[in-house]
């Protein structure tokens, strides 16, 4: 916590950190001055008044000398009210310093921790923008989203109450133990009594919550995913009948969390009664020995009552920097989680300046390429090689298409074009240059890449259209939708292409979503394509359109498709055949057809034999 605010607050808004103290500071001056004014107008202006006024009018002493004494006692007691008017005048002054040390105060401890929780946002998110897969398999998408809500908004009430109290409290119990030992005397030996019992019950109470909060945050996370998975999930939880069993996995994760909270809550409650029972046990031991005092004349009343003013406030700031303390935890645990985050380095990095340079330069002249140098890939944790020993390679102007079982590492090399993930042995090349010596930016803005799951984001068609080229005329969207084959159903809505898009695409169907990603990379006109099954959604006639409106862009790139249906890769121009990882076939549709019993049992369970006889 305190590297956070140290890197994330002080040094940044180090101004605000100084108004904060400069406005503490009179806010503590203010409050620690009006028990010592309120002293001096009880002995001064109020006591010595009552006593003169007493001995004028005791019926006992009806002498000449009470009787001179009375133009005095007048002449005093106007003295007196003037004092005690200056006095309240004073105070009221004290009072308005007070009150202004502490708006400003509040309204500059507001903005700064307002601040250092958007920047912690931006920072949380702008450093996830740039992990690679493997940092998003590290940390899950629900503790990612927990991470840069919940933990910076525990953060930041954590930095407020820190600003306020935490500055306040160690200012107020200093200066008010010295004002209370400077007016009350051996009154104040009550602190060496007070103050370690007081302690005493804190300290225990802190031990016993602090590790209830940090459970609190891991359950915290536990609900966030249980109820992404239960919202995200809905139909097939619905097409299953498994909405009691989501509903029961959602109350477990939320009882457990409430249990948790509401224990660590209940400590912390039961440690106010025992506070104010010791709070008052002060009090009472004030005033009985406060009285002894003044009836032996060693202390007046003035001052006893301005000790115990001092006292109180004394207590109660122990007891608020008690509660920071207690909270805490928690929103240590929560900076931990987000400096995780920000401290990570993602695997994936880009080249030197040297490397950079020189591959830009070699760029430049370098026809389209892709491929693969005996690339072997495992996933974190993972017993075996995803993909093991692939060797291919796609010129300019052709059509590759991988096929295989579900599992075979389709995905997987697709995934490795793009370097979202780094290979384990081999090489990948890019235009003849290895990937590693590419920046991420250049990399990905020679490729299209159309996901296996279409992805669409709120907004228009137009907006989604535009994500893969920004500056695309409404021209250039309508022919992309047009090669796409999505110009049919965006005919028929009554915005075009200006219709407005739900999130995640839920306004459309399966097919109608993945033309429109389809659309997405064809309107940036990339050197590469990476078509993830892009068609599966697609009938077998709008996939053949698609296929045959294709080929008149692939004259300067080339394409990788993977895919399930033999129907979508017959005429690429090599096919490659995966099974467990390996390749065990690389070949035209012909060539495969004869030779290859992978692809040739593939081939079997989909075509007829009509079909199969005439390839």
């Amino acid at each position: 916590m305190i590297k956070l605010l140290k890197k994330y607050l002080l040094k940044p808004y180090w101004l605000f950190v100084i108004a904060i103290l400069v406005f503490t500071a009179a806010q503590v001056g203010g409050q620690l001055t009006l028990p010592n004014i309120t002293s001096n107008v009880i002995n001064v202006g109020i006591m010595q008044r009552g006593v003169e006024g007493d001995a004028q009018n005791n019926p006992t002493v009806k002498s000449a000398v009470a009787k001179a004494m009375t133009s005095h006692t007048k002449a005093t007691n106007s003295k007196q009210m003037n004092y005690i008017l200056k006095e309240g005048g004073l105070m009221l002054g004290v009072t308005l310093l007070m009150a202004v040390g502490a708006i400003f105060a509040g309204l500059f401890c507001s903005k700064a921790t307002a601040a250092l929780a958007r920047d912690l946002r931006e920072k949380v998110f702008t450093k996830v923008e740039h992990f690679s897969l493997r940092e998003f398999d590290k940390f899950s998408t629900a503790s990612l989203i927990v991470r840069s809500t919940n933990d910076v908004q525990q953060v930041q009430q954590m930095t407020f109450m820190l600003f306020r109290l935490g500055l306040l409290a160690p200012m107020m119990v200093i200066v008010a133990l010295i004002m209370a030992i400077n007016k009350g005397g051996e009154l104040a030996l009550i602190f060496a009594v007070i103050i370690p019992l007081l302690l005493l019950v804190m300290g225990v109470a802190i031990v016993f919550v602090m590790p209830l909060f940090r459970s609190v945050q891991e359950k915290t996370d536990r609900l966030n995913t249980v109820a992404r998975e239960g919202l995200t999930g809905v139909r097939v939880i619905r097409a299953f009948n498994r909405q009691g069993f989501q509903q029961n996995r959602f109350k477990t994760a939320n009882d457990t969390l409430t249990d948790t909270f509401m224990t660590a809550m209940g400590r912390v409650v039961l440690m106010f009664p025992i506070v104010m029972f010791i709070v008052s046990i002060a009090q009472v031991a004030a005033v009985w020995f406060g009285g002894h005092m003044i009836s032996a004349a060693t202390l007046n009343i003035g001052n006893m009552m301005a000790f115990i003013q001092y006292m109180m406030q004394v207590l109660m700031m122990l007891m608020m920097f008690a509660m920071i303390l207690i909270m805490y935890p928690r929103a240590a645990v929560s900076a931990e989680r987000i400096l995780e985050v920000l401290n990570t380095e993602p695997v994936i990095l880009d080249p030197n300046t040297a490397t950079k340079e020189k591959a830009e330069k070699e760029l430049a002249i370098a026809p389209v390429s892709l491929e693969f140098k005996d690339v072997a890939f495992s996933y974190e944790g993972g017993e075996e090689d995803a993909v093991e020993g692939v060797t291919f390679k796609a010129g300019t102007g052709t059509t590759t298409a991988i096929i295989g079982s579900t599992g075979s590492g389709k995905s997987t090399i697709l995934n490795l074009a793009e370097r979202l993930y780094d290979v384990t042995e081999g090489q990948i090349l890019v235009n003849g240059i290895d990937v590693k010596d590419h920046t991420q930016y250049d990399l990905h803005d020679r490729i299209g890449y159309i996901p296996q799951k279409a992805v669409l984001f709120s907004g228009s068609i137009a907006d989604n259209i535009r994500y893969g080229k920004p500056d695309a005329t409404d021209e250039e969207v309508i022919e992309a939708l047009k090669t796409a084959q999505a110009e049919d159903f965006i005919e028929e809505l009554d915005e075009g292409i200006e219709a407005y898009v739900a999130q995640g695409g839920t306004n459309f169907s399966g097919g109608q979503k993945q033309r429109l990603a389809i659309a997405r990379a064809l309107v940036k006109k990339p050197e590469i394509f990476l078509f993830d099954d892009s068609f599966s959604a697609l009938d077998l006639q709008t996939d053949a359109n698609l296929r045959a409106a294709l080929k008149p862009l692939l004259k300067g790139s080339l394409a990788v498709i993977v895919a399930q249906r033999i129907s979508t890769i017959m005429d690429a121009d090599q096919i490659i055949v995966l099974d467990e990882g390996k390749v065990v076939g690389l070949g035209t549709h012909k060539e495969l057809l004869a030779s290859n019993n992978v692809y040739q049992e593939i081939a079997k369970s989909q075509l007829s034999e009509e079909e199969l006889a005439n390839a």
